[in-house]
């Protein structure tokens, strides 16, 4: 029997219980790279969700940031995120999720991101819409980026690589309104289903990232897709641009025009896959 909405949202209440606990304590921290790090409590968080999962859907395929890819039916995926903005919570920046995806043949089909030190929890099932605590949420209408508060983030290899998102950076802190980075992906993209932000770009980024936020946000009326326009998100290379329909095209059209500059050919082949 396949997982409920219900199911998804005690997972992500019971996990973000975890978190609650965690943070703030001290904490063994180890660096996966120079700046991309893992605590105790990711581990503690994701041991919680495999635990639960298996327990009750035994047969399905798992797809966690801290254990990778666990056996199972691929035709039933879950992918799961323990802890979404790990380098926040290291630093008691109180602004974190726990993020939870379930999949049948390819097809993202419920979505929860919570947010525990809010007490936020965004959720959606394809074709019943967005909510936040219950309560319908909807993607902003504004139509230009000068009015518009876009997010944002960065690679963990920006230091060794030349594909480091800082020439979109450039160009869009030069038209819109304003750029935040919040250093979760998962609540960025929850953010625009709830019209805090109007667009939403990032790429280098996993499965686990973009699975629940991505439909919460396609739920609340926002256009999800690639970069490049595609809008297959959830396959290599990963990379998302995410808008209200009104926005969206602007936003690909200014994502586009810096692509094609003869210096950044980097891009141009990271993209294209």
């Amino acid at each position: 029997m396949p997982p409920t909405l219900q199911d998804l949202k005690t997972l992500a209440y019971g996990a973000g219980r975890i978190l609650r606990a965690g943070f703030n304590q001290p904490q063994e921290v180890h660096h996966k790279s120079e700046i991309d790090v893992v605590t105790e409590t990711d581990h503690r968080s994701e041991s919680y969700l495999l635990e639960q999962i298996r327990g009750r859907f035994q047969d399905d395929h798992i797809v966690a940031e801290e254990s990778g890819e666990n056996d199972g039916d691929r035709a039933r995926a879950w992918f799961i995120d323990p802890l979404d903005g790990t380098t926040n919570f290291s630093h008691g920046l109180p602004v974190f999720s726990v993020s939870i995806g379930y999949a049948q043949d390819g097809e993202i089909l419920l979505g929860v991101v919570y947010d525990p030190v809010r007490d936020e929890l965004f959720s959606a099932e394809r074709g019943r819409g967005a909510f936040l605590n219950d309560q319908p949420i909807q993607a902003a209408a504004r139509a230009q980026l000068r009015e518009s508060l876009v997010a944002t983030g960065f690679p963990y290899d920006r230091f060794t690589s030349p594909v480091n998102n800082l020439v979109y950076f450039h160009e869009f802190a030069l038209q819109v309104q304003g750029i935040r980075r919040l250093g979760s992906a998962a609540l960025d993209l929850c953010y625009v289903a709830a019209g805090r932000f109007d667009a939403y770009w990032e790429f280098k980024m996993h499965s686990w990232d973009l699975a629940a936020g991505v439909l919460i946000a396609q739920e609340a009326g926002a256009l999800v897709t690639t970069m490049d326009g595609f809008p297959e998100v959830l396959t290599p290379p990963y990379s998302v641009a995410a808008a209200n329909p009104r926005l969206h095209e602007e936003l690909l059209a200014v994502i586009a025009g810096v692509t094609a500059r003869p210096e950044n050919q980097a891009y141009q082949a990271f993209l294209a896959g």
